[in-house]
């Protein structure tokens, strides 16, 4: 995984978290949603690259 890769992910898990605690916080249950969707979808990016990796070794 590129350490541009990595930062990405983490910039949206970032995001994602931020999302669904602003969520909670404004008791908005769609930006909740989408806050655990961006941290679902950056989780999986980082599973795939994790993937790529094992197989580059």
């Amino acid at each position: 995984m590129s350490a541009s890769d990595k930062i990405r992910n983490a910039a949206e898990d970032l995001k994602g978290k931020a999302n669904e605690a602003v969520g909670k916080a404004t008791n908005d249950e769609s930006k909740e949603a989408e806050g655990r969707a961006q941290q679902a979808a950056a989780d999986a990016k980082k599973a795939g690259e994790n993937i790529k990796d094992i197989f580059k070794e």
